[in-house]
């Protein structure tokens, strides 16, 4: 009764202390995309233990190819970077209301995306030598550190665009919804020499230049949506070009089916992103979009805005630490062999019930790891510059062993 009515008088406050005009759609609709993120990799990474004993990569898309539909529901990055980019031109436009220079509105943005960044990576390369002290297998370590980097990217691509907001609102206030279009373009005529007849002789960096525009291309819809330049009608079009290109994607140009990385596949549809990213985006983008003023209406009960509320203050701690939450089940697990739903191979159905079972325990040693971690979310205003000089070496580090520089 005492846990019920605590957290009924926290679900109150954080209703009280709610303003009026928060726009409670966006900050859902960013909610749902980040719980995606940690499921989809919890769902959809597996592991393998060699003859050592250490852990090794799986995914149970390899021998469960009819999982891929999963992965389109999972991949929500497309939701993140659209309501990034409303809420990132709002925010610029109070800047520049408070007469703020953009240089400084953008260090403000970067700061609070680097902090995490920073500490998440600090913290591993302190933890790295601990763990092989006590045992944990080398390969295990640059199993484990590969994870823990590979949500990174997309703070990094994610921190790149948001340097643009400026040349994106300057596109959105001329074209409108149509700012994206060049992107998808973009995308597309890179694609096409990547995997249509002149495919052989493209050069193998040639993928890297759908880096920026494939990412780019919901984050310049969330512009135009903030800036009051992406109507219904748009959104319509959206959810049905981008459900009528991604369905000729697949069956007519044979893109793989997969939204993320199979192992053994020549072709990745994510990274960098493909054009069945962006036709998926698209249709994420115009339904969210449409879907707005009912999430809205939803969001208005205390019960299902709370949750909403915390998700969103622990979006980087979500990010940084999911991944370790997973490797503090499977990495104890190693030391006892074959562990059903962690350590066993996802070749099997069976493989996909037990690790949805274990998702449960992954998200409880989530919350307790952030209770500790949220702080690299808060502004360092008692961190020595020694101190970040030394989280800054310690990043480096471990961002060398975990790329195999070191």
């Amino acid at each position: 009764m005492k846990t019920t009515s605590t957290v009924r008088s926290a679900v109150r406050a954080i209703e009280a202390r709610t303003p009026a005009e928060r726009d409670r759609a966006i900050d859902g609709l960013r909610a749902l995309a980040l719980l995606a993120v940690p499921t989809g990799h919890w769902l959809l990474g597996g592991f393998t233990l060699d003859a050592e004993g250490a852990l090794h990569n799986a995914s149970p898309l390899t021998a469960l190819g009819l999982l891929a539909p999963a992965s389109w529901v999972l991949q929500m990055l497309g939701i993140f970077f659209l309501v990034g980019g409303y809420a990132s031109v709002l925010s610029y436009r109070r800047a520049l209301g408070r007469d703020e220079s953009v240089g400084g509105w953008l260090r403000g943005r970067l700061i609070r995306l680097g902090r995490p960044v920073l500490g998440v990576t600090a913290v591993w390369a302190a933890l790295l030598p601990l763990l092989y002290s006590v045992g944990v297998p080398d390969a295990t370590l640059r199993t484990g550190a590969t994870l823990v980097i590979q949500p990174l990217w997309f703070v990094g691509v994610y921190a790149a665009i948001t340097t643009l907001t400026p040349y994106c609102v300057r596109a959105a206030s001329r074209m409108g919804a149509w700012a994206a279009a060049p992107l998808l373009v973009a995308v597309a005529a890179v694609d096409f020499l990547r995997y249509g007849p002149f495919a052989d002789a493209m050069p193998s960096w040639l993928s890297l230049l759908n880096l920026v525009p494939g990412w780019m291309f919901a984050y310049q819809l969330g512009v135009s949506w903030g800036e009051r330049r992406l109507g219904r009608r748009a959104a319509w079009t959206l959810l049905f070009g981008g459900a009528a290109l991604f369905a000729a994607l697949l069956l007519f140009f044979h893109y793989p089916a997969s939204m993320v990385g199979v192992p053994g596949q020549d072709r990745t549809n994510s990274h960098p992103p493909s054009l069945l990213v962006l036709a998926l985006a698209a249709a994420q983008s115009g339904a969210a979009i449409l879907l707005r003023d009912r999430i809205a209406r939803l969001l208005r009960r205390p019960a299902l805005w709370a949750p909403v509320v915390v998700i969103n203050l622990s979006a980087m701690t979500i990010l940084c630490w999911h991944q370790t939450a997973m490797l503090s089940a499977a990495v104890p697990a190693s030391f006892l062999g074959a562990v059903p739903g962690l350590t066993v191979a996802p070749v099997t159905p069976g493989w996909i019930l037990v690790r949805l079972a274990w998702l449960p325990v992954f998200a409880v040693a989530l919350l307790l790891i952030a209770r500790s971690t949220r702080r690299f979310e808060a502004p360092w205003t008692d961190v020595t510059r020694a101190r970040r000089g030394l989280a800054a070496v310690l990043a480096t580090a471990f961002a060398a062993f975990a790329l195999g520089l070191a």
